[in-house]
């Protein structure tokens, strides 16, 4: 059966039960009889959380629902410590000042995202939809031990829905504005004494969040006749099932598809080469520093620039070309086999495969439009993990072994309206990339009397990756290439092309023992403190100009976990933390012709403190917040600037103080005091939920929520045009649920400021072209929503 018919099959299933209504179907392993105890697996085995020695964020499937959530693009949504830094479909996520900045090829992610034990590594798959999903638990801090590398800022884990033991069926559907329409819908059928089926599904259609007004035609653009940028249309299914053959087995197996099309957010931009926007003859206009005086050159950085404040955040003109459209199908397979030894000895298999391929043709910014061409973007990545998890005279342990590999196939082009009507390529890229990851690893908890347990745990990773890196340009020393120059924006055959570099990149392998040591002090069911230190890797990789070491993270945590009240319903959280992080990995673009640099760059401090509460004030109302303050730092950072050069005081160029060997005596610039990207200082969160009891007619809950972030800014330059100031944004909700519960009645705002906090913000020079884009964060959304339970 071909993939197009599996999708057809399995999204016909879940469309009409969803019609009919679904289910909401606990997952077994977490079922539990006091309504104040969240159970998570945050290490791999049930526990409550209020037990597991690590800062944890655990949000229910109700909860995602109200808060809206569909994607990992939400995700800050349900866990406001996660910061999102999103550019043209790509998700990348940053948590406690530690995150990717690249979706480079062979660049990983800082922070382990896992699918009911599926790992996910890319960062434009992490835009494709997660749906039917019963929990997320967001780990803070390195889970080196357990998770293994790329978790060095922490872990997140979906926990998708699982078939319950009797028929049910659940739906939602809801409506607001921007025309967002979103359905959900699963099934649960009972298979007897076996097992279940549960069958599920979504759709969404959404308008855009940005407007860009009609123009008319200008130097090679056409007219354009107005449009929307960052809208969504999607849709998925998967199908799961849940077998109990014998005493002490379970198989959990599920299936999926998703598909998503959409038009990537234009980015909104300032031509720095535009009259009265540049530095003047000696940078001293509009807040340029002059960088680099030993340079013939006067080269300017935009450092204090303030381009962003006339920017309309929601309306702005389209690149010159229009604007682009993204299309991304994904397909996973995943499963889970859990034999109980005994009582005391379970064994595990976790194993996942993702196929993943999407096609995009992007427009980038004006005056002078480039056109991003994604001819083939595809992905397939399997990982399997063996586990042995096991009690022995009160000796909590597990031993497991995990392998991982990925393959990344791309084909792409930079083109300009220039060199003739059908425009040219700037440069035209084939990357052929292959990782492989495999990884012992084991813990053991000892206790070392009736309230303290020494925790200890080590994990062994060999890694290799490898590649063919294509790079093509238009013009070399006997002309233009034909194949490149004026040819029109069709896919090229390598073959034909005149100045072809082929590079085989093949660097060592690398090899890395991470460890975790603490002590957790329990002196009754309803405390936990612990102390720990522990360790991360984040894998090394290559580019078109070399390769780069692994970054490394120690961190040293302390927790207090604290339960009180009458059946335990209050909770407050403490928490401080320390890391010593080395070897950052930065990317740089270093021109249109090569393409971007990653290199290893100095270290950073960084150390928080954290806090909440969650307080039962009576049998209908419930108060929360939270306390999260960052102090992050770089403590040596030895990059590029990117830099505007004055016309007439020489050659144009592009950056300077960068890894090129070819520029003998340049003396890299140390960004060292720099604020990491994405680390607001302070994050406070603060909600409260009032129930309204109507007697036989039902009840009536009321919530607000509201989230303050402190200023941040979008890369590690630090410039003022790539700074978010502090802002809040506050959902509201008013949900009616009648007597017997089956069905509510939801409406909601978001965002009520109507906020729209940057998301991406970079200074390009690119050949003759100085430009600063931004992207930004979604804007006020309202609408209603209608839920059926059976």
């Amino acid at each position: 059966m071909t993939k197009s018919s599996i999708r057809r099959v399995l999204l016909a299933s879940a469309c009409g039960f969803a019609i009919a209504t679904p289910a909401f179907a606990q997952d077994a392993a977490d079922e539990t009889e006091d309504p104040n105890v969240i159970v998570v697996t945050a290490q791999n085995r049930s526990q409550s959380v209020n037990d597991v020695p690590i800062a944890i964020d655990v949000v229910n499937g109700e909860a995602l629902q109200n808060a809206g959530f569909k994607d990992m693009n939400d995700i800050d949504q349900v866990a406001p410590v996660v910061q999102l830094n999103q550019d043209q479909g790509t998700v990348k996520v940053t948590v406690r000042g530690v995150g990717t900045g690249s979706n480079d090829e062979a660049q990983d992610t800082s922070v382990v995202i896992n699918i009911d034990g599926e790992y996910v590594n890319r960062p434009n798959v992490l835009g494709t939809a997660l749906f039917d999903i019963e929990r997320v638990e967001v780990l803070r801090g390195p889970q080196g031990t357990l998770y293994g590398r790329n978790s060095t800022g922490g872990a997140i884990n979906f926990i998708t829905r699982k078939p319950g033991r009797d028929f049910g069926l659940n739906a939602s559907a809801s409506y607001g504005n921007y025309n967002a329409l979103r359905l959900d819908g699963g099934v649960d059928l009972p298979l007897g004494e076996i097992g279940g089926l549960r069958v599920a599904g979504f759709y969404e259609d959404r308008d855009g969040y940005v407007s860009h007004p009609a123009r008319a035609a200008f130097g090679p653009y056409p007219a354009f006749a107005g449009g929307r940028s960052d809208d969504n249309h999607a849709y998925g299914g998967r199908a799961s099932l849940r077998l109990e053959p014998t005493e002490g087995l379970t198989v959990d197996v599920s299936g999926e598809v998703a598909r998503r099309e959409f038009t990537p957010q234009a980015f909104a931009a300032v031509d720095l080469n535009a009259a009265g926007n540049g530095p003047g003859a000696t940078c001293a206009l509009n807040g340029y520093v002059r960088v680099a005086p030993a340079y013939t050159q006067t080269l300017c950085s935009p450092a204090n620039t303030n381009f962003l404040a006339s920017v309309d955040r929601s309306k702005y003109f389209a690149p010159g070309f229009g604007l682009g459209k993204v299309g991304q199908d994904t397909h996973a397979i995943r499963g889970r086999i859990a034999y109980e030894i005994s009582d005391a000895v379970t064994l595990t298999y976790t194993g996942g495969y993702r196929s993943f391929s999407g096609d995009s043709n992007n427009y980038l910014t004006l005056p002078i439009s480039y056109r991003s061409y994604s001819f083939m973007d595809e992905a397939r990545s399997h990982s399997h993990e063996l586990r042995l998890n096991g009690d022995l005279n009160g000796i909590i342990y597990q031993v497991g072994a995990f392998y991982f590999k990925e393959t990344l196939d791309r084909e792409s082009g930079f083109m300009l309206p220039i060199g003739g009507p059908n425009g040219t390529f700037l440069s035209y890229f084939g990357r052929d990339v292959t990782s492989d990851s495999r990884s012992l690893f084991g813990q053991v908890e000892v206790p070392l009397g009736e309230t303290l347990t020494a925790v200890g745990g080590l994990r062994y990773t060999d890694s290799d990756r490898k590649a063919i890196y294509r790079n093509a340009s238009p013009f070399g020393a006997t002309g233009p290439d034909p194949a490149l120059f004026n040819a029109g924006p069709a896919r090229k055959a390598f073959s034909s092309l005149r100045y072809l570099t082929t590079l085989n990149l093949n660097p060592p392998k690398e090899d890395k023992i991470t460890w975790l040591a603490g002590l957790n002090f329990k002196p009754n069911s309803d405390t936990l403190v612990f102390v720990k230190a522990s360790t991360g890797f984040k894998a090394g990789g290559f580019d078109s100009v070399g390769s780069y070491r692994p970054e490394t993270n120690t961190a040293f945590e302390a927790g207090w976990k604290q339960s009180f009240g009458e059946s335990s319903q209050h909770q407050f959280n403490l928490g401080a933390f320390y890391y010593d992080y080395k070897d950052l990995q930065v990317s740089v673009l270093l021109d249109t012709a090569i393409g971007g640099q990653t290199f290893n760059a100095g270290k950073a401090k960084i150390w928080g403190l954290e806090a909440s509460a969650d307080i039962k004030l009576s049998d209908n109302d419930t108060f929360r917040a939270s306390v999260n303050y960052l102090n992050a730092e770089y403590k040596q950072l030895l990059a590029q600037f990117n830099v505007y050069t004055v016309p007439g005081t020489g050659a144009d160029i592009n950056g300077v103080g960068d890894l090129d060997p070819t520029r003998a005596g340049v003396q890299q610039p140390n960004f060292a005091g720099n604020r990491p990207a994405f680390s607001p200082s302070m994050i406070v969160t603060v909600g409260y939920d009032h129930v309204f009891d109507m007697g036989s007619m039902g009840t009536l809950k009321a919530s607000v929520n509201s989230t303050f972030k402190s200023s941040y800014f979008t890369d590690f330059y630090n410039n003022r045009d790539g700074k978010q100031t502090a802002f809040s944004q506050t959902d509201l909700s008013l949900e009616y649920k009648p007597e017997n519960e089956k069905f509510t009645i939801t409406g909601f705002v978001r965002n009520l400021e109507n906020n729209r906090p940057l998301t991406y913000g970079s200074f390009v020079s690119a050949g003759p072209d100085d430009i600063f884009n931004w992207q930004f964060g979604a804007p006020l959304t309202y609408g209603v929503r209608v839920g059926i339970d059976f």
